[in-house]
């Protein structure tokens, strides 16, 4: 019982401490953009601001916020990475791997190939219709300007995909939020290929981001905290600003 109670007081005492941010979502300037924008921009400040289902008394997004400040050094994001992440993108690069966004919906044989390859992701169950179904298209309209997108991005080994990700942009963020590598290609850097060349890439084509985040920090698995770090995701006390 001492134990577990100077391991609450310890948690406690580091969220307390978080450093403090605020990120505008600039949903303004989503007049003009395809309502699209509008509409998932406002969804994401909501849930955001929703309380957190386990501990009712703060918003679900605001403590813990796994963020790295894009703008933070002069330097490219990935040359801001540590040597063990430097290893894995040149290990990437060396066996012939490249970057591009891609348009999810020409690449669906691919995505469903990468979907199947592993019934098991970070010790998780992969979810049922993932594994079962082929991978169908998405609706989303094109971004008519760079201050709000959804982009998807994607790794070739010549010419298939190998590993993908979504990625919302709204105003001063920009959120991974689906993220997925063929098991017979994780072990040659691919995915770390893709967070880093994200990274790089996000802030020449929105030049408003000003953070890159992944998802939250606390309730992560040891495993994949040290990967979060590994890649400058740090938790943050977040504010958000709705920009309207």
């Amino acid at each position: 019982m001492r134990e577990k109670l100077k391991n609450w007081v310890a948690l406690y005492k580091e969220i307390t401490g978080l450093p403090r941010i605020s990120i505008n979502l600039m949903l303004a300037g989503t007049a003009g953009n395809d309502p699209f924008f509008h509409k998932i921009t406002q969804q994401f400040h909501k849930s955001a601001n929703s309380r957190h289902p386990k501990f009712p008394l703060i918003r679900r997004m605001e403590f813990g916020f796994a963020v790295c400040k894009l703008r933070e050094d002069e330097r490219p994001y990935s040359a801001r990475l540590d040597s063990a992440a430097r290893r894995n993108l040149k290990k990437a690069a060396r066996l012939g791997y490249r970057f591009e966004r891609i348009d999810y919906n020409a690449h669906l044989a691919d995505v469903t190939r990468i979907h199947q390859s592993t019934t098991v992701r970070q010790g998780r169950d992969m979810p049922t219709d993932l594994i079962t179904k082929e991978a169908g298209p998405h609706s989303d309209p094109p971004s008519r300007h760079p201050q709000h997108d959804y982009p998807y991005f994607g790794i070739f080994k010549d010419d298939q995909l190998v590993a993908y990700a979504s990625c919302m942009v709204a105003g001063e963020l920009c959120a991974l939020q689906t993220i997925y590598g063929h098991a017979d290609f994780l072990s040659d850097g691919v995915v770390p290929l893709l967070i880093a060349s994200i990274g790089d890439d996000v802030p020449q084509q929105h030049p408003d981001v000003l953070y890159y985040a992944y998802d939250t920090y606390y309730g992560a698995s040891e495993t994949m905290k040290r990967f979060k770090r590994k890649f400058l995701f740090f938790p943050h006390r977040v504010t958000w600003l709705l920009g309207n």
